[in-house]
């Protein structure tokens, strides 16, 4: 089920494209370049995110952000955020890797744009252990204002509520911070081990 709807036809059309990927014999170009094109998709990816793919990946959304001659502000603002998705993705990675998971850890990201505002979407697998402390930490961020935000990061910090890898939970903090919007989630169940987490973020053109 997923939270705070206003993502939820977004995901929606994602869902479609993917349908549309399974059956991939049976795939009208056109209609598939159509879906895309309505939801104005700037860059998408599907793989294995290494750190050179994820280097790739934002050099080239920071040559589409200057050629739409966007505003200084709103365009630092969309970096940042990629950024901080791009790296939780690829911290993610490195943490399945670590359990064994044999999809090569495969992960799923896509930035649009429309009139009002920039999605991003990103999705990845985790172990199902970790839902339970990743939905806290979302849901915790959704309901704090600017100065929350900024007293629980440094709340983080200084109680070192840290791993090795990427932080405790302080990618999805910076990115509530950074966006200044609710996140959306969802959790699906893969197997007894695995689950797949989606994430959409949105980030309003306007200051």
């Amino acid at each position: 089920m997923l939270r705070y709807n206003t993502g939820k036809l977004f995901l929606i059309e994602l869902k479609t494209l993917a349908l549309l990927f399974m059956s991939f014999g049976d795939l009208n170009i056109y209609d598939f370049y159509k879906k895309m094109e309505s939801n104005d998709i700037m860059l998408s990816f599907k793989g294995d995110v290494t750190s050179d793919m994820l280097t790739s990946m934002l050099q080239i959304m920071e040559t589409k952000l200057d050629n739409l001659g966007e505003e200084n502000k709103v365009k630092r603002k969309v970096y940042n955020v990629l950024v901080e998705c791009l790296q939780n993705l690829y911290h993610h990675r490195d943490e399945m890797k670590r359990t064994g998971f044999k999809e090569e850890s495969a992960a799923i990201f896509m930035i649009g744009r429309n009139e009002s505002c920039y999605n991003i979407v990103t999705g990845n697998y985790i172990s199902s252990d970790r839902v339970s402390g990743l939905k806290s930490r979302i849901d915790q961020v959704n309901v704090l204002d600017k100065d929350g935000l900024k007293m629980l990061y440094k709340e983080v910090l200084n109680n070192e509520e840290r791993s090795d890898k990427g932080g405790g939970g302080l990618g999805i903090i910076d990115i509530a911070r950074k966006s200044r919007q609710k996140l959306v989630y969802d959790f699906m169940d893969v197997d007894d081990q695995y689950s797949f987490f989606s994430l959409y973020i949105k980030i309003p053109q306007k200051n």
